[in-house]
Parts: structure tokens; C-alpha cells; sequence
């Protein structure tokens, strides 16, 4: 790691209405990081996308609970982790669409994986003492 380690939290519950909470506050981290200005709009969406997948496929319906963003970034990386203690969902299992059929079938939605993928260096996935999703994703800082 480079540099001094600058770390934020937020946590939210499972509520679509706090979205635009997250996608504010990854906006001014990336803003307070060494990424350009150019990835901030893709890093908003990759932390929407896998924001929004907890929400709406986390939890069961009814069910209220926590949303963690973690972000953390020095001088190299710029790593988010989004934390939950939803029902686990592993997108390592989830292979990437064909995005031609995708279109073509007329799907709107299930490309929030595979959008992370496209837009982040690193995504990893795990299940934390057996009661926590943990979902981190890794932007490294161009040299």
C-alpha cells in the first residue's frame, strides 16, 4: 500500500431511497482520492449496481437490515467493500452474459456483475462467519 490509508464508512438499511446517499458518497471519495476524475461516474455505478443487488435481492421482502460501504484508498488502490448480513449470494457462481442475447431478448436488468467486473480491477466475494456477505472491489490508481 501506498501513502497514508484514508478510510470511510457508511451504513444504510436495505431502502432504495438511500441510493443516491451512496452514490454521493462514493462520488467525494473518489473525489478525495488519486483515481481520475474520469473513473468517478463508472466507480459510482459499480457501487449502485452492487448496492442496488442487495436491496432488491438481498433481503427477503419486509425484511430490514443493514447496508455497509466501506471505502478505503491510499496513493495505489482505491478498494470498496459492501457488507451485509442478507442471504449469501456468491456472483463468483455467475457467468458473465452474452450481451448481444442479452439486447436481444430485451433484458434490462442482470448486467450489475457483470458491469462491476467490466469497470473494476479486482472483485471478490466472500461469506464472513457465516452471517456476512462481503463483496470488495478494487480500482487500482493509474501510474
Amino acid at each position: 500500500m501506498g501513502q497514508k490509508l484514508e478510510t470511510r464508512k457508511l451504513v444504510i438499511t436495505n431502502d432504495t431511497k438511500y441510493l443516491a446517499t451512496v452514490r454521493n458518497f462514493a462520488a467525494q471519495m473518489v473525489a478525495l482520492s488519486k483515481l481520475p476524475r474520469s473513473d468517478e461516474n463508472k466507480i459510482v455505478l459499480a457501487v449502485d449496481e452492487a448496492v442496488t443487488n442487495v436491496i432488491e435481492h438481498g433481503y427477503e421482502p419486509n425484511q430490514v437490515g443493514p447496508v455497509e460501504v466501506e471505502i478505503e484508498f491510499d496513493d495505489e488502490r482505491f478498494t470498496i467493500y459492501i457488507r451485509d448480513q442478507a442471504k449469501m449470494y456468491d456472483p463468483n457462481t455467475k457467468n458473465d452474459p452474452d450481451i448481444m442475447e442479452h439486447l436481444k431478448a430485451g433484458k434490462k436488468k442482470g448486467l450489475g456483475i457483470f458491469l462491476i467486473r467490466q469497470i473494476m480491477d479486482e472483485v471478490q466475494y466472500r461469506f464472513k462467519g457465516g452471517v456476512q456477505n462481503e463483496l470488495k472491489m478494487v480500482k487500482k490508481v493509474p501510474r
